[in-house]
């Protein structure tokens, strides 16, 4: 069993900033691919960005330019910078490891 505790949701005001964590642990006999999703109200989850083992990254573009993703492959955490919050960015942010586990979700909300 994989568990993916997230954390660092919260209220912004448009322009803010916000960083969220996620820590994977259980049985994971390797940690390939980690990224975070979102879903906003009414709409389909969609991809926000991700980071393989090696470094490589890849980010949706709404958000390039102001999100950054990283990961401690020795705590099995990856992190999500936000900055220059959008209202848009509205929405349940949730963990993935290996395109397999997801995380609970944590609500990130930008007041304009």
């Amino acid at each position: 069993q994989v568990q993916l505790v997230e954390s660092g949701g919260g209220l912004v005001q448009a322009g803010g900033s916000l960083r969220l964590s996620c820590a994977a642990s259980g049985r994971i006999f390797s940690i390939i691919t980690m990224g975070w999703y979102r879903q906003a109200p009414g709409k389909q989850r969609e991809l926000v960005a991700t980071i393989v083992s090696g470094g490589s990254t890849t980010y949706a573009d709404s958000v390039k330019g102001r999100f950054t993703i990283s990961r401690d492959n020795a705590k099995n955490t990856v992190y999500l910078q936000m900055n220059s919050l959008k209202p848009e960015d509205t929405g349940v942010y949730y963990c993935n490891v290996n395109e397999a586990y997801w995380g609970q979700g944590t609500q990130v909300t930008v007041s304009s």
